[in-house]
C-alpha cells in the first residue's frame, strides 16, 4: 500500500474528500519525520514505536572492489511493532 492508497482508504472509511485525507496522511508522515529528525521517539499505541538510533563508525568492504573502507558514524530510524500489530500479523 502506498500513500495514495492509504489516503483513499481513510477517505472512504470517514466519508471525507480524498484530497483532505491525503493532506492528513502527509501531515502525519511529516510529524513523524520531524520528530525523528529532532531525535524524538514516536510511540503510536497499538501500532509501534519509531526511534532514532546511533550507529558507530566501522570498517566495511566495497562490494565492487573488495577494498576496505571506513563507514562513518550516523543515525537511523528503527521501528518496533507493538504487541497488537504483532498479533494481527501472526494470526
Amino acid at each position: 500500500m502506498n500513500t495514495q492508497e492509504l489516503a483513499e482508504k481513510i477517505a472512504d472509511s470517514h466519508g471525507i474528500a480524498k484530497s483532505e485525507a491525503r493532506k492528513l496522511v502527509d501531515s502525519v508522515i511529516a510529524a513523524i519525520g520531524n520528530a525523528a529528525a529532532a531525535g524524538e521517539e514516536v510511540n503510536i499505541q497499538g501500532f509501534g514505536k519509531f526511534a532514532v538510533k546511533s550507529t558507530s563508525a566501522r570498517t566495511g568492504r566495497n562490494p565492487r572492489t573488495g577494498e576496505a573502507m571506513e563507514i562513518a558514524a550516523g543515525r537511523k530510524v528503527s521501528f518496533s511493532p507493538a504487541k497488537g500489530l504483532k498479533d494481527k500479523i501472526s494470526a
